[in-house]
């Protein structure tokens, strides 16, 4: 009889606990794992991070597929904690109405991580995707910060070195407190000054609701999945190398520039959200300038081209990029790009050619390529 007359008091415990796990989301202990969100999860970085974090979380990848490809995470579908739902994160978002987030207990446990990555961008389709642009680092921004503040969740924002500025002859190298200039009027503003905006929205939300949220200001960054022959500077080399074509470079000879392999600006960010709320913005990219022509050579080298380097004006969507200063990165979350630039080629490459054929907009494994 003693075992019948306990029943009552725990399913009213019970009841009480769910009540309280509704009002407080962000207080609740981890069940299992953390559900962790990751906004453009379809694309090129973050599909990258969304394999790394199912090592140890529950992933909920939301993508619209406008501007990334299925392709980069067909291989996740499998696997029972990870979780892909289609959706505009230009419009609010409740978690709570997609039934297949059931099996993560999101209604109780609610989200622990959110990542916001989406953000269209193409040079070559960059007059096409201007406003959606502009509504991912608004709108889009808005509604991801308010799911941080109803699960009380860690925010990190993938913002872009194009917040700087382009470097100046005393000045090419670009640390956190700087302020930059970028012209809010040029053909470029809704995606540079929409990172800005961006940040502003970050900040003010940390201001007001006490969110923990961060910004990653992330440098040139490249490796597999990005999207081919769309203008992105390596991807194109490498395709037009495997197809002995000319490299085009859109400048003079001397152009230099940082790159920083995909997996190292992963290793960033999940360092930055583990990090504690007193950071807030951290550059994540190479601190190593290396001349654009001898990358293409490299390049040339390394597929065993017949291609050659030629040269033409500048396209009005590129910008100068300067060198990210690492100090805050180094020392606040240990943290270092370790990959070296032609074992990152190599890997980059084999990408390619396992992918050349199939390379039409949607259709091959493609990614959310960076302007910065």
């Amino acid at each position: 009889m003693g075992h019948f007359r306990n029943r009552r008091p725990i399913a009213h415990f019970s009841k009480l606990l769910t009540l309280y796990i509704m009002d407080n989301p962000g207080s609740i202990p981890i069940f299992e794992k953390k559900n962790v969100v990751i906004t453009g999860g379809a694309g090129f970085i973050g599909s990258h991070l969304c394999e790394r974090l199912l090592k140890e979380a529950k992933v909920i990848c939301i993508d619209d597929l406008s501007n990334s490809s299925i392709g980069n995470i067909e291989h996740l579908l499998q696997y029972p904690d990870f979780e892909f739902i289609k959706y505009d994160v230009n419009n609010p978002i409740d978690l709570d109405a997609f039934d297949e987030l059931d099996k993560f207990r999101v209604k109780y446990q609610g989200v622990q991580e959110i990542y916001h990555l989406a953000c269209p961008t193409s040079p070559k389709n960059f007059e096409q995707l201007k406003i959606h642009s502009l509504w991912a680092n608004s709108m889009a921004m808005i509604s991801t910060l308010d799911l941080a503040v109803k699960y009380k969740a860690k925010y990190v924002f993938g913002s872009s070195s194009v917040v700087y500025g382009s470097p100046t002859e005393s000045n090419t190298t670009f640390s956190e407190p700087e302020e930059g200039i970028v012209n809010h009027l040029s053909p470029r503003a809704c995606y540079d000054e929409g990172k800005r905006f961006a940040e502003t929205c970050v900040e003010t939300y940390r201001q007001v609701y006490g969110i923990d949220g961060k910004s990653a200001r992330i440098f040139t960054t490249f490796g597999p999945r990005m999207r081919l022959r769309d203008g992105l500077l390596i991807p194109d080399f490498i395709i037009n190398a495997l197809d002995s074509r000319d490299l085009t470079i859109y400048g003079d000879g001397l152009m230099s520039q940082t790159f920083v392999y995909v997996s190292d600006v992963v290793d960033g960010l999940v360092r930055l959200m583990q990090s504690g709320p007193d950071i807030s913005i951290v550059n994540l990219g190479s601190d190593h300038l290396i001349n654009v022509s001898e990358v293409a050579q490299k390049i040339i080298q390394m597929t065993q081209s017949q291609s050659k380097v030629v040269f033409e004006k500048e396209l009005i969507f590129l910008t100068k990029k300067g060198i990210p200063d690492l100090q805050v990165a180094k020392e606040k979350l240990d943290w270092i790009p370790l990959v070296l630039l032609e074992d990152g080629l190599r890997k980059t490459i084999d990408y390619a050619i396992a992918n050349k054929s199939a390379v039409t907009l949607g259709d091959a494994p493609g990614g959310q390529g960076s302007l910065s």
